[in-house]
């Protein structure tokens, strides 16, 4: 609780309660980095004359207390890391809010008559002030499963031939019909739309985080590339798959663990197999080429806690 804003006299041991302390009291034990005052308290001073009015509006400063995950440090601040499922427990409330990245299992790119690209899992990320308690975290796996972190939740990805999902998977390729198959939805603010797939054996790509994924037309060619995904601290996440294709030409996959497409010339020989999406990514998986290759699976999820630990 903040000190008194301005006004009525104010007490040593107001100043005491609000930052500790033992008696006998000397003011100095609260210079701004020096004691309990945070740096983030401009109107004390670091040395030198220190008035009992410079405490005015003040309030102690916690960094709060953490457990759980793989946890690592960079600057001021410690990451808490789950590739698994876990629990994230918080023992000290902060004063500032927390930082957070979940990310949901990327969609299974399909194959043989289906071969649109997996949708990337969804991806959220935003702030919140925890309270003492014990969260509950939920590492989607691959394959479109829901990632939860700190009372928030995200879509896994759509599966490829056109599902649903944080990212929407691609529309399949259909040789001989007049139109490609339709592609799937994203969520708002989670993912993008899958693409559309073309009517020449090229699939769409699943949609990233940051990009709907490429549809394709009836021209023969490669499937549609993924949509990219959106770097958080430096890593970018949830990127779509690419989709397959008849022809000879490969689609690429997102940025953020997108897996890439096969493709053959014609119906020969060769690895006509999508590749995976990236672990702890929610990469969607590469889709398989038309009638003879298996789609990609999606890659796993991942959360990610940032907290500061010092000024």
């Amino acid at each position: 609780m903040a000190i008194q804003a301005d006004g009525a006299d104010l007490k040593f041991s107001e100043i005491q309660t609000e930052y500790g302390g033992s008696n006998p009291i000397s003011i100095s034990e609260y210079y701004r980095n020096g004691g309990a005052v945070p740096s983030g308290a401009s109107s004390v001073p670091t040395s030198g004359e220190i008035q009992l009015s410079d405490f005015y509006g003040t309030q102690n400063y916690s960094y709060g207390s953490y457990s759980g995950g793989s946890i690592s440090t960079s600057g001021d601040y410690k990451y808490h890391t789950f590739t698994s499922s876990g629990t994230f427990g918080v023992s000290a409330v902060p004063t500032d809010a927390i930082e957070y990245l979940v990310v949901a299992g990327g969609g299974n790119a399909a194959g043989a008559y289906n071969n649109g690209g997996g949708g990337a899992g969804g991806m959220l990320t935003g702030s919140m002030t925890p309270s003492a308690q014990n969260y509950t975290i939920t590492v989607g796996a691959g394959g479109g499963n829901n990632s939860t972190g700190v009372s928030v939740t995200s879509t896994g990805g759509g599966s490829g031939g056109g599902g649903n999902g944080g990212s929407g998977g691609g529309g399949s390729g259909n040789p001989g019909s007049s139109n490609g198959g339709g592609q799937g939805s994203g969520v708002s603010g989670q993912g993008n739309n899958g693409g559309g797939g073309g009517s020449n054996g090229q699939a769409g790509g699943g949609g990233g985080k940051n990009a709907a994924g490429q549809s394709v037309n009836s021209n023969a060619g490669g499937g549609g590339n993924g949509g990219n995904g959106l770097a958080w601290n430096g890593t970018t996440y949830a990127g779509g798959g690419a989709g397959g294709s008849l022809h000879n030409s490969e689609g690429s996959g997102g940025s953020g663990g997108g897996g890439s497409s096969r493709a053959g010339s014609g119906f020969g020989g060769g690895n006509h197999n999508g590749t995976a999406g990236s672990a702890n990514t929610g990469g969607g998986g590469g889709g398989g080429m038309y009638y003879r290759g298996s789609g990609g699976a999606g890659g796993s999820g991942i959360v990610i806690i940032k907290v500061k630990y010092q000024n």
